[in-house]
């Protein structure tokens, strides 16, 4: 929005002109939608507090947990807001990946939100039915994949792109649109099921967002794509603005979320940004990598997964309890040691995705 405006002065002042570069606007993006969590979420949670709005805490799972009830949650929806504004402020709003993140994004935010209401508000357990769930997850994953592929005008945008490889790749055609489906509604799934100790999920969103941001940036830079043998998309450099937004409204979110955690996320929050990060991902070509930097979203579907399927099969469970950061708890380990030790694998993959872009 503001973008516009710097483009008309420019003209006149050449110092506005800064504001055309996206490096610069990434940072924009970071510093305002940090300062919109900062400033907004003190008062976000005394109105939380004030409608009672707390979370519900099972008493099957760790004991530890039982003092968390009564919690504020849906305080993803602090998130979204700083996301949105800041990405609307400093974005190039011509470009249509910024839309397409941005409608995914909201999509499955309302889709959280709406699940988050009736668990807390309407005090229905069973919040949004599973099928009504996964039917509207399925609706915005699909008309984002349709989306995408209708507008690819390379053959690059259809391309499943392998790491450590320079000129590996596969034409998936119409397939695309089946793959970029489960990217995006198994992400956000995936952020979700992360999404059950102080902090986890948001700072490994928060470091795979920037990842992301980076990747975006270079994959939309003609020059930089040649030099690293990374695919080139036209357009894709403006996402560093919403991924750059992402990541400062995230942090901003970790202030109050850490442990032990002022607010919860809550379905608005986790299933909005796993969404919104496997959108980015697909449309930069780098879903393996996505995948490798998100290892700990992984490794916990994988492990409920694994766990329904063995009970069901055996009639044993394979973990104490899933997702497995719950099994790391039941063997004796602090919250916060299952935690940061998460983080920190979080921060090795990460580093290990990024080198696959000079790897190849």
């Amino acid at each position: 929005m503001l973008l516009f405006l710097f483009e008309y002065l420019s003209q006149h002042v050449s110092g506005f002109a800064v504001f055309q570069y996206l490096s610069f606007r990434g940072i924009l993006g970071v510093l305002t939608a940090l300062a919109i969590s900062l400033l907004v979420g003190p008062v976000m949670i005394r109105k939380l507090n004030y409608y009672q709005i707390g979370q519900a805490v099972r008493d099957d799972g760790p004991q530890s947990h039982l003092s968390k009830s009564g919690t504020p949650t849906m305080g993803g929806a602090l998130i979204l807001v700083a996301i949105f504004t800041s990405t609307l402020l400093w974005s190039d709003l011509r470009n249509p990946f910024v839309w397409t993140v941005l409608l995914v994004t909201a999509i499955f935010g309302a889709v959280g939100w709406v699940d988050d209401y009736r668990k807390v508000i309407e005090r229905n357990p069973r919040g949004l039915p599973a099928r009504w769930k996964y039917f509207w997850q399925s609706v915005a994953g699909l008309g984002a994949a349709i989306f995408l592929y209708m507008i690819a005008d390379s053959p690059v945008d259809t391309q499943l792109f392998f790491p450590f490889f320079k000129n590996v790749s596969w034409q998936m055609g119409a397939f695309f649109i089946v793959l970029t489906y489960f990217v995006i509604v198994g992400s956000s799934n995936a952020v979700n099921l992360t999404d059950g100790l102080d902090g986890l999920a948001i700072l490994p969103t928060v470091m795979v967002g920037a990842a992301l941001g980076l990747i975006a940036y270079l994959t939309g830079n003609i020059k930089f794509a040649e030099y690293l043998h990374i695919p080139y998309v036209a357009g894709a450099g403006e996402l560093i603005v919403i991924c750059g937004a992402l990541a400062g409204a995230g942090l901003g979110f970790l202030w109050f979320n850490t442990y032990p955690a002022q607010v919860f996320m809550g379905d608005v929050g986790a299933l909005a940004l796993g969404a919104t990060l496997g959108t980015v991902a697909v449309i930069t070509r780098h879903e393996i990598v996505f995948f490798i930097m998100g290892g700990i979203f992984v490794l916990e579907t994988v492990s409920v997964i694994l766990q329904v399927a063995s009970f069901k099969l055996t009639g044993r469970r394979i973990f104490r309890m899933a997702p497995i950061h719950h099994h790391f708890e039941l063997k004796g380990w602090p919250e916060p040691r299952v935690i940061v030790r998460f983080w920190i694998i979080t921060v090795v993959l990460v580093l290990f995705g990024l080198a696959t872009l000079k790897l190849r």
